[in-house]
């Protein structure tokens, strides 16, 4: 696979560990992204600067890596599908991603990292769930005319 190996999955694995595992110890908070997402809305207005930081540090931290990470991108060319799907169905898609995970009750973030962590049977189910519905939906979008 292109621009994969073990040894940098194991370094961002432990990286997006470490970043869960101190949000929890420092914060109490579980690094659920959906939940910190939706409650910059409707959650207490003294938790908005720490949802905040948490939110503009993923692109940051990606902006941060692609800049002073291995070039990848140019690795990559033409590895990446380009669907072509209309702008309503991904629409659709995101709408529905926001109805899965308030069903779930969490993201792939909160019960793929953290629940799984946790030894959580529901994490597990709702990863299994989440697993099987990627791979569906890979199978689909290749099929898309």
């Amino acid at each position: 696979m292109i621009g994969f190996s073990p040894v940098s999955a194991t370094i961002g694995g432990a990286l997006i560990g470490l970043g869960a595992g101190l949000l929890w110890i420092i914060n109490g908070r579980v690094a659920g992204v959906s939940n910190i997402f939706g409650s910059l809305i409707f959650g207490a207005l003294a938790d908005l600067p720490w949802r905040l930081l948490f939110l503009v540090g993923l692109p940051l931290g990606a902006a941060i890596g692609l800049e002073f990470g291995p070039d990848l991108i140019s690795d990559m060319s033409g590895a990446l599908p380009k669907l072509g799907l209309p702008p309503a169905l991904i629409a659709v898609a995101g709408f529905l991603v926001g109805v899965g995970t308030a069903l779930a009750r969490g993201c792939t973030s909160g019960h793929g990292v953290v629940g799984l962590a946790n030894l959580s049977v529901r994490s597990f189910l709702a990863v299994a769930i989440f697993m099987t519905t990627a791979v569906l939906t890979v199978l689909f979008a290749k099929q898309w005319p």
